[in-house]
């Protein structure tokens, strides 16, 4: 579903974000990326939906080059990514549910996006989304009254509302306590489960991409240096991904 073929990505400044990445990604796979600060973690997930160009090689998904996409191909494209983010990206003065509805903004008219004419079945869907992940009595509660789990699974929900068959997330769980990461984690498991959508997750917390995830991707200086079952990581790979201090990295 999602293939790198000899993918490289510098920056302008000179800077390897990637090198020569070579991986293929199903559907329905619930991934962790993880590896330390500056590693490439957010520039590998972030080349999928094309917010960074790569340099060399080439992604695709679904069978389209992502690097040929552009416009408005480039914005349908995106309807079947989901991106989730450490500081959620919400309007937090406005309500829970017309956070969600934002999503459905770039396929309304002019008139309608003026004038923030929802559909009844967008609504519907609005709610549903709030309801899968157990806040739908916080709907028409504003966002900056709620706690940041509960922002992020609001967050979740406006990325979910539009079915997308992959949802990026980068660092969602790096600003919340330790009952809000972990609830989190499971509403996005409950969500891979039940929609078979593939989840790449760049985080953190070791233990807990070990806990919630199948596959674990490791990334040490713009390369991958592990990629296989969470199952199969013991000292030897994490020392192999974080270097020699790796205890020390993964706690602090």
């Amino acid at each position: 579903m999602i293939t790198f073929n000899n993918v490289t990505q510098v920056y302008d400044n000179g800077t390897v974000g990637l090198k020569n990445i070579n991986l293929n990604i199903e559907q329905g796979e619930l991934i962790a990326v993880i590896g330390s600060s500056g590693a490439g973690k957010s520039t590998f997930i972030r080349t999928i939906n094309k917010m960074i160009d790569i340099s060399e090689g080439d992604i695709q998904v679904d069978g389209i080059s992502v690097s040929s996409l552009s416009g408005k191909k480039l914005r349908d494209f995106r309807f079947n990514i989901g991106m989730i983010f450490q500081s959620f990206n919400l309007i937090t003065r406005d309500t829970a549910i017309n956070n969600v509805l934002k999503a459905f903004v770039p396929k309304l008219n002019a008139w309608d996006t003026f004038f923030g004419k929802f559909s009844e079945e967008q609504k519907i869907k609005a709610l549903e989304a709030l309801d899968n992940v157990d806040i739908l009595d916080k709907a028409f509660s504003r966002v900056d009254q709620l706690s940041g789990g509960q922002q992020q699974r609001v967050a979740l929900a406006r990325t979910n509302v539009l079915d997308p068959k992959i949802i990026l997330a980068d660092e969602p769980v790096a600003s919340l306590d330790p009952v809000s990461s972990v609830d989190v984690m499971e509403y996005f498991r409950k969500i891979n489960r039940e929609k078979n959508m593939t989840f790449l997750i760049n985080i953190h917390d070791v233990d807990m991409a070990l806990q919630y995830c199948d596959r674990i991707i490791g990334i040490d200086a713009g390369q991958i240096v592990y990629d296989g079952p969470s199952s199969g990581v013991n000292d030897d790979v994490l020392r192999t991904i974080y270097g020699e201090n790796y205890k020390s990295e993964i706690i602090g």
